[in-house]
């Protein structure tokens, strides 16, 4: 069953090579959507897919690459985007 949600990541994920490597794992979870860095340093995505390939990337997300650190991650379900894709 395809699920969309939106996730805000708190923690030291900019310029730290996060949002590269959340990509490449959206890429390898067949995960569609979009990500961008916000002001306050956090990072804003929103991600669909199949629930299971979907939980895999939030796992992913928790932990970011090893030089990012993630303090908290906020997810909340959002309506399914016809519009996504890929994931960029």
């Amino acid at each position: 069953m395809e699920k969309a949600v939106s996730i805000m990541v708190t923690g030291r994920v900019q310029n730290v090579g996060y949002r590269h490597y959340a990509r490449l794992a959206a890429n390898d979870y067949h995960i569609t959507g979009k990500m961008q860095n916000n002001p306050d340093g956090s990072v804003y995505i929103e991600a669909q897919g199949k629930e299971t390939d979907l939980e895999d990337f939030i796992n992913y997300c928790r932990r970011g690459p090893s030089w990012a650190r993630v303090d908290t991650i906020e997810i909340n379900s959002i309506d399914i985007n016809e519009n996504y894709k890929d994931f960029n």
